[in-house]
């Protein structure tokens, strides 16, 4: 079983022009490097992607992060989209109000 601090939790943002297999591609990276999708919430505005993922992997090092966001801008540069992944923490301190 594992305990709070053995998992880091993530936040993946994608927006884009739709396209087909956006979700497919992020899935696929996310999984190959061992990262469980939580939450997942995505719409598409007058042809727009926006998604976003709350994601947990089991590692803290800061190296797989690393890892993942380098895989997920490639893929993104593939796509024609923006994705970013970002350590949960950092993420919702960036965007909490007041």
């Amino acid at each position: 079983m594992l305990r709070k601090g053995d998992v880091m939790k993530l936040v993946v943002t994608v927006v884009g022009v739709d396209r087909v297999g956006i979700i497919a591609g992020v899935s696929t990276v996310l999984a190959n490097h061992g990262v469980n999708i939580m939450s997942i919430n995505q719409t598409i505005l007058d042809g727009v992607f926006n998604m976003i993922m709350m994601c947990e992997t089991k590692s803290e090092d800061v190296k797989d992060l690393t890892s993942i966001q380098d895989a997920l801008n490639a893929l993104g540069k593939e796509l024609g989209v923006e994705i970013r992944a970002q350590h949960a923490d950092i993420f919702l301190s960036m965007h909490r109000v007041g």
